[in-house]
This record gives structure tokens, C-alpha cells and sequence, in this order.
């Protein structure tokens, strides 16, 4: 059974810092895409940063390019974020995917979807 569980989230305060989790079982973490997509209330879902199995990493919104870091580590099979300087605008519901490849992830139609782990950050 896939099972991608994100885990970290919470209350912060601005200028705070977390680092979301998302432990992967049932599929071969190694041979996928991952990624981090953001949802602000009602907002469709959108990728915010992803990493390649030989771990390329890309962040996307210019907001967040020098306060955020994917990561992942393979032994584990386990997915990171690490959010610094947070700011109330990153509010929003975080979601971990798999993908085969990376249009998928662009496309917003990964393979495999966690449930998501709420950030609430306050000012």
C-alpha cells in the first residue's frame, strides 16, 4: 500500500522556521520525482519546489526562492522542506507528491498524493 505522510506543520510565528516531513512506503521512492505543492484556502494546489531522483532541486515562486530548501534522503525515503523566515503569506495547506516524471508534477497530476500538513504562520 503507497503511503506518502507529510508531517511538521503547525503554528509559527513570523520569522520563524519549519521543516515539513513526508515519509514514503509502498513504491520505490528512489525512482520518483518529489514535490512540494502549496494550497492557500480554496486556491488550486500549486508546485512549489521539486527534486529529481539524483536530487536537482528547483523552488519556484520568487517569494520563497532564498527561504526555501528541498531536500530528501533516499535511505529513508523520506521527503523535506525546510521553510525559514516565514511569513504570514505562507499560510496554506502543504502537500507532498510522487511523480514518474516531471511534467506531471508541472501539470499538477502527480501519481501518488500525501494528505497534507497545515502551516499557519502568525504575525
Amino acid at each position: 500500500q503507497v503511503q506518502l505522510v507529510e508531517s511538521g506543520g503547525g503554528s509559527v510565528q513570523a520569522g520563524g522556521s519549519l521543516r515539513l516531513s513526508c515519509a514514503s512506503s509502498g513504491y520505490t521512492f528512489n525512482d520518483y520525482y518529489m514535490g512540494w505543492f502549496q494550497q492557500v484556502g480554496r486556491r488550486a494546489r500549486e508546485l512549489i519546489a521539486h527534486i529529481s531522483p539524483d536530487h536537482e532541486t528547483m523552488v519556484y515562486p520568487d517569494s520563497m526562492q532564498d527561504r526555501v530548501t528541498i531536500s530528501r534522503d533516499s535511505a529513508k525515503g523520506t521527503l523535506y522542506l525546510q521553510i525559514n523566515a516565514l511569513k504570514p503569506e505562507d499560510t496554506a495547506m502543504y502537500y507532498c507528491a510522487a511523480a514518474t516524471s516531471l511534467s506531471k508534477l508541472y501539470v499538477g497530476t502527480p501519481t501518488y498524493w500525501g494528505r497534507g500538513t497545515q502551516v499557519t504562520v502568525t504575525s
